[in-house]
């Protein structure tokens, strides 16, 4: 279970706020003179920022400790599967009776908490979001007009057909670059904790959920 990877990775998941394929097309087209239409992937312009990538970092500095905790729990879970498993020979019905609560109580508050930091997570990522999202569309709207765009799409898209993209008009690149330029990420907010090793999982993905461990059974 590597449920560090879940902040990373599903820290800034994109919610409803983009569930429209068009970006600001219409109050372009009021401004434009031109024809131009571009294409944005959204997701991947929020969480490669540089204030994407902060924020990333934070959350999972943030929630590290609930972590640990579900960790050691589902370690103590197995650990107790285990042992049931090796003495199913040697253990009376009592002492295995024992265990096998002990381990249901201990499944029950890992789901508990497990709920609970979900939920967390969520509500942050949510928070997140809705910051970062609420500024870019900002951006998009102003590269629109400056740049003669009547119409930009998002892509992949939600809601709408979009069966192809030309890469030439993707503005994804530019949309990052202006906004790192208009938002900064602020110095010394990072946390010190260092990021995982591993690589994580694409912004794309929903939130994973930390496995639920199996309860251990009375043989």
């Amino acid at each position: 279970m590597n449920s560090r990877n879940m902040i990373c990775s599903a820290a800034l998941a994109v919610a409803c706020l983009f569930s429209t394929a068009a970006v600001y097309g219409q109050g372009a087209a009021g401004a434009a003179t031109g024809t131009k239409i571009g294409t944005i992937n959204i997701r991947q312009a929020i969480v490669t920022t540089a204030e994407g990538k902060q924020a990333s970092a934070e959350l999972q500095s943030q929630f590290a400790s609930q972590q640990n905790e579900l960790e050691a729990l589902n370690k103590q879970i197995n650990d107790l599967r285990q042992q049931l498993a090796a003495n199913a020979t040697t253990w009376g019905d009592d002492q295995k009776a024992r265990v096998a609560a002990q381990g249901q109580r201990l499944t029950a508050k890992f789901d508990r908490q497990n709920t609970a930091l979900q939920e967390d997570v969520n509500a942050a990522q949510g928070e997140v979001v809705d910051r970062i999202g609420r500024k870019m569309m900002d951006v998009v709207e102003r590269y629109a007009r400056e740049n003669g765009f009547v119409a930009v799409f998002e892509y992949p898209a939600q809601n709408t057909s979009v069966v192809y993209a030309s890469a030439n008009i993707d503005i994804t690149a530019e949309i990052i670059k202006l906004y790192d330029q208009a938002y900064p990420a602020k110095a010394g907010t990072a946390p010190a904790t260092k990021p995982p090793a591993t690589t994580p999982r694409p912004a794309t993905q929903p939130p994973a959920t930390t496995p639920k461990p199996a309860p251990p059974t009375k043989p």
